[in-house]
C-alpha cells in the first residue's frame, strides 16, 4: 500500500497522544507522547533501580504499567526496592512480570485493556538485538516500550544497547542518585531529576573534590615539566 504523504498543516492539527507530566518530572522530560521507547542505563550503586520504580509509580497515574522483571525476577532485592518506594499504593496500576520471554510479552499487551506501558529489566536479559527491538516496536506500536540497560561507563553496555540508545525517544543515564535526561520532547535538556537527595548530595560533592584534586595534580606536573 503506497504511503500517503501530510502538509505541514495536518501534521500541526494532528491530535497525538501525550503523557502531561507536571512538576520535577516534566522539568526533566517534558510531555512525552503515550507511545515510543526509552532507555534508562547506569552503573551498580548509582540508584538505577530506585528511579526505575519512582518512574514506574509515577506512570501509573497515566495507564496500567507492567515490570518484566527477566533479571532479578522476584527476588529479594525487587521486594526491597518495592517496599522502599511503597508500590503496594498503585497494586491495581503495576503488575510484575516473573521472567516473561518477549514472545510472552507481546501476546499479554495485545490482548485487549492490557497495560499501555512496559518495562523490561534488562535490555541485556531480553536476549534482543537490534533487529529484535526493532520488530518488537512493530509489534506493539501503540504502546510505550521502556528499557533499562547495563552500562559501559558512560553509555549503554553493547552494540543493541548503543544502537537503541540513538534510537530512543528518551534517553535517562542514571548517575550519583541523579536521572539525566535527553528528551526528543524538549528543546533542551531536562533538568536532572533526583532520585536520592542525600546520596546526590555526597556523591556529586565526593566528585567536585576528587576533580579539583585532579586538576591541581595535572598543574603541578605540568609545572614540574616547565622548571
Amino acid at each position: 500500500m503506497k504511503k500517503r504523504a501530510y502538509s505541514p498543516t495536518e501534521i500541526l492539527n494532528m491530535r497525538i497522544p501525550r503523557l502531561e507530566f507536571d512538576g520535577a518530572w516534566e522539568a526533566s522530560m517534558g510531555k512525552p507522547a503515550k507511545s515510543g521507547t526509552w532507555l534508562i542505563w547506569g552503573n551498580p550503586g548509582n540508584g538505577k533501580t530506585s528511579f526505575v520504580m519512582q518512574l514506574a509509580k509515577y506512570l501509573c497515574q497515566f495507564d496500567k504499567v507492567v515490570y518484566d522483571s527477566l533479571e532479578e525476577s522476584t527476588s529479594l532485592s525487587v521486594q526491597m526496592s518495592m517496599r522502599r518506594h511503597r508500590m503496594e499504593e498503585v497494586n491495581r496500576r503495576f503488575q510484575v512480570l516473573d521472567r516473561e520471554s518477549v514472545e510472552q510479552l507481546i501476546e499479554r499487551l495485545r490482548k485487549r485493556k492490557s497495560a499501555g506501558i512496559a518495562i523490561i529489566d534488562s535490555f541485556q536479559y531480553s536476549g534482543l538485538t537490534y533487529k529484535g527491538y526493532q520488530s518488537l516496536k512493530e509489534a506493539l506500536p501503540g504502546k510505550l516500550l521502556i528499557f533499562v540497560s547495563h552500562a559501559e561507563g558512560m553509555r549503554p553496555a553493547g552494540r543493541a544497547a548503543k544502537k537503541v540508545e540513538y534510537d530512543a525517544d528518551i534517553k535517562i543515564l542514571v548517575e550519583g542518585f541523579r536521572a539525566s535526561c535527553k528528551s526528543r520532547y524538549m528543546d533542551r535538556p531536562g533538568v536532572p531529576f533526583t532520585v536520592w537527595e542525600e546520596g546526590a548530595a555526597k556523591y556529586w560533592l565526593g566528585k567536585e573534590n576528587t576533580d579539583i584534586h585532579q586538576q591541581k595534580t595535572e598543574n603541578n606536573e605540568q609545572n614540574d615539566k616547565n622548571d
